[in-house]
């Protein structure tokens, strides 16, 4: 069974920055593309970043710039540094392993989900 397991989430002033981690076991993580997606309440689960097996990348347009994803896969593990927060970055960050081995930036292309870690940006 596979889990994938959040960590690194919190509250940071505007300007600030975290860097989110998630832990995946069950299956061999290399060959799963791996994205961030995150949700603030009353509002829909939205794509953030994702990242192939073969470390090609996308992001939102609005986290361009500020964000990164990067993966090891000696690890087993996917990142998300986000700097330059917003208060419009707060939500509920959700990590998710893919369906294949490409990018994919819609929900239902991921098949495991992490259990989320809040994000809190203040202003």
């Amino acid at each position: 069974q596979v889990q994938l397991v959040e960590s690194g989430g919190g509250l940071v002033q505007a300007g600030g920055s975290l860097r989110l981690s998630c832990a995946a076991s069950g299956r061999t993580f290399g060959t799963y593309g791996m994205g961030w997606f995150r949700q603030a309440p009353g509002k829909e689960r939205e794509f953030v970043a994702a990242i192939n097996w073969g470390g090609g990348r996308t992001y939102e347009d609005s986290v361009k710039g500020r964000f990164t994803i990067s993966r090891d896969n000696a690890k087993n593990t996917v990142y998300l540094q986000m700097n330059s927060l917003k208060p419009e970055d707060t939500a509920v960050y959700y990590c998710a392993q893919g369906r294949t081995s490409v990018i994919a930036t819609r929900v239902h292309d991921y098949d495991y989900w992490g259990q989320g870690t809040q994000v809190t940006v203040s202003s």
